[in-house]
C-alpha cells in the first residue's frame, strides 16, 4: 500500500478518525500513522477489531495510538471520549468525520439523521475545545449525499444520502466559526466505494447496483484509494468550497 503523503510530516500531531476499525477509516488511520501521527481509533461495538488495527500500527510505524470506544449518538460517550484523548494526547489536529450509517436494523427510522447529521456536529463541537490554532477537520461523504439535491439516488440509500446531506450542510454553517478560531473545514466525496459494508449492503438490496454504477462511472476508487483522497485533504491546500470532489462527477448534475 503506497503512502500518500511522506512518512514524518505529522510527526507530533494528533489525529482522530471516528470509525475506523475498519473500510475507509481503518485505511485512513492507517495511512495517518505511516505520515508520524499519533492516532485515535474510534469505534462503536467492536472493540477486538480496533484494539487489533492499533496493535498492528505501533507495530508497523511505532506510531501512538488510542482505542476509544462511542456511540456518536451519544452525547454522554463522546464526552468520555473526548476526556481520554485530552488525557492521553493532549489535544486534536485532524479530526477525520468518517462515521456514519442509517442502513442497519432496529435502530429506529430517525437513526440516520442522528448519526449522519446530529451526531456529526455534536462531534465537532466537542473536539473544538481540544483543537489548537492551525487544526482541521475533514468531513467524509458520498456523491450520492453530496449532490442528492440535483441527482436522486437509488431509493434504498435515499434516507442516508439526504441525512449525510444534512449534516454536511450543518457543518458547513459553522465554517466562520471555526476560521475565527483558525480551524479549517474541508469536505471529501466520492461515488460508491469498493468493498465497503454499505456497498454490499446497497448490492444486496438491490442486485446490481454496484456493478451498474461502476459502468456508468467508468470506474469506482476502492478503499485505499478513497482513504489516500481523505488523508490528503487534511494537509493540502484547502479547496474551493471548501470540497475535494475525487474522480468523475458527470453522472451528478451540478449544485447551484
Amino acid at each position: 500500500m503506497s503512502t500518500p503523503i511522506p512518512a514524518g510530516s505529522l510527526e507530533g500531531k494528533t489525529a482522530l478518525v471516528t470509525g475506523s476499525s475498519r473500510g475507509v477509516g481503518a485505511d485512513t488511520a492507517r495511512f495517518l500513522a505511516a505520515a508520524g501521527a499519533n492516532v485515535v481509533i474510534n469505534y462503536r461495538s467492536k472493540a477486538p477489531r480496533a484494539e487489533k488495527l492499533a496493535a498492528q500500527l505501533h507495530e508497523e510505524f511505532g506510531t501512538s495510538t488510542l482505542v476509544v470506544g462511542a456511540d456518536l449518538t451519544d452525547g454522554d460517550s463522546v464526552d468520555s471520549m473526548m476526556g481520554a484523548v485530552k488525557d492521553v494526547f493532549g489535544g486534536i489536529d485532524l479530526l477525520f468525520l468518517n462515521a456514519s450509517g442509517g442502513m442497519e436494523q432496529n435502530m429506529g427510522e430517525d437513526y440516520a439523521m442522528r448519526l449522519n447529521r446530529d451526531a456529526q456536529v455534536s462531534t465537532l463541537e466537542k473536539a473544538i475545545p481540544l483543537m489548537p490554532a492551525g487544526s482541521r477537520v475533514v468531513f467524509v461523504t458520498s456523491h450520492q449525499a453530496h449532490f442528492i439535491r440535483t441527482t436522486p439516488t437509488m431509493p434504498e440509500y435515499e434516507p442516508v444520502a439526504l441525512s449525510k446531506r444534512a449534516g454536511e450542510d450543518a457543518l458547513r454553517e459553522r465554517i466562520p466559526s471555526l476560521a475565527d478560531q483558525d480551524i479549517e473545514f474541508v469536505v471529501v466525496s466520492a461515488d460508491m466505494i469498493e468493498g465497503t459494508i454499505t456497498a454490499t449492503l446497497l448490492n444486496r438490496l438491490n442486485p446490481g447496483a454496484i456493478d451498474q454504477r461502476r459502468e456508468e462511472a467508468g470506474s469506482l476508487l476502492n478503499v485505499a484509494e478513497f482513504a489516500a483522497e481523505i488523508v490528503k485533504a487534511a494537509v493540502e491546500e484547502v479547496p474551493p468550497h471548501n470540497e475535494r470532489i475525487c474522480g468523475d462527477v458527470s453522472s451528478f448534475a451540478p449544485i447551484e
